[in-house]
């Protein structure tokens, strides 16, 4: 494990390592997600993820007298395709946003954040400018002077964690919505069938032209697992989807709705193999895929990847401006779940590092992608 210190004032350290020891592994386990009022939730495989980033993950760690307090992850990779074609850094966890966030449950610790005076406002400066120099994190083929963007998804209705990405130098890009896909009782289609080892480049290049316009598109993640589901009409793959199992500790949903799926579906026959509070299982949909004009394929191809996974229940992504919503959300039957769910908007943040100004224009108009993987 490769460590080093970036900054060190009064017994305040930040540190930088390329892997998660047990000290980051407890605080992100922990780290819960969302904000007050909003969904809260805890993420339940995060060790298996993090392998899965190998060599291309970073955690930039805070240290209070050698005591671990807050960490954050930074995912490399390069995203994107001709003009939206950049290295780039996705920040996950994000419970580095605990360091800054108020403690309601104390007054005496609220009165020693009132007496703070220049030496921690200092700190949270040189924290914030981590975020504009991706060279100092040691990551692959990055330099100073290299063009980088950094980008973030976050729940729009926390203010504190958008309070703090603004103070970094991230602007609002985008929005996306979750999209839940359910059924009761799943049954395989008999034209869906996992990938073949030879499809896959022809997979890959089905997935670039379709994302081609999209920014942020990576496909370093699309065959993870090996659970990479094509539905063939006279031997052309015409859908695909990758379909990962995945589970959350839910603490909390928002709204009149989220207090049904919370206290009613779990005691509703039927309803509870959509849904159940404590440990949600379900699959994750990522690098969706559709021949132009086949967008109805989508459904048998999902639900026969519930059946074939033993899953009722999967959540995707979806930037809510691009075509790839629109079909799905009008093409076909979603489920019972996604009508209770009313998820509200997340925000798509960026940071941009030795872009000119129309090089970042691009990002505005171009719809986002968003990695069900980076998301699980």
């Amino acid at each position: 494990m490769t460590e080093k210190t970036i900054f060190d004032f009064q017994g305040l350290e930040i540190r930088v390592t390329d892997r998660a020891d047990e000290g980051i592994l407890n605080i992100l386990n922990r780290a819960v997600q969302g904000s007050e009022g909003g969904m809260r939730f805890t993420f339940q495989n995060i060790s298996e993820r993090i392998a899965a980033y190998k060599d291309r993950i970073r955690f930039i760690s805070l240290y209070k007298k050698n005591k671990i307090t807050a960490t954050a992850g930074a995912c490399f990779r390069i995203s994107g395709q001709c003009d939206l074609r950049y290295p780039s850094t996705f920040v996950k966890y994000l419970a580095f946003h605990s360091l800054f966030q108020s403690d309601t449950r104390s007054s005496r610790r609220r009165q020693e954040r009132e007496t703070r005076t220049e030496p921690f406002d200092s700190f949270k400066s040189r924290t914030l400018e981590l975020f504009g120099k991706p060279h100092l994190l040691g990551l692959p083929d990055v330099s100073e002077k290299d063009r980088h963007i950094l980008y973030a998804f976050l729940e729009s209705m926390n203010e504190k964690a958008k309070d703090l990405v603004h103070k970094a130098g991230f602007e609002y890009i985008r929005s996306f919505l979750t999209v839940a896909f359910s059924r009761f009782s799943p049954g395989p289609d008999k034209r869906v069938s996992l990938i073949r080892e030879n499809e896959i480049n022809e997979m890959h290049e089905l997935l670039r032209n379709y994302y081609r316009n999209y920014s942020l598109f990576t496909a370093d993640y699309a065959f993870y697992g090996n659970r990479y589901y094509v539905l063939k009409e006279g031997g052309e793959i015409v859908a695909g989807v990758s379909a990962f199992p995945t589970s959350n500790k839910i603490y909390n949903i928002p709204g009149v709705w989220g207090w049904v799926m919370m206290k009613v579906l779990p005691f509703t026959p039927y309803f509870r193999r959509l849904f159940s509070p404590g440990i949600f299982h379900f699959l994750v949909f990522d690098a969706i895929y559709c021949k132009k004009g086949k967008e109805s394929l989508l459904y048998p191809l999902l639900e026969s990847a519930c059946a074939l996974e033993g899953f009722h229940t999967g959540l995707m992504w979806l930037d809510d401006r691009s075509e790839l919503y629109d079909k799905i959300r009008t093409s076909g039957r979603l489920g019972a779940l996604n009508r209770m769910l009313n998820a509200k908007p997340g925000l798509v943040y960026i940071k941009f590092v030795n872009l000119t100004e129309e090089e970042q224009e691009k990002f505005y108009d171009a719809p986002a992608y968003i990695s069900g993987f980076d998301f699980s």
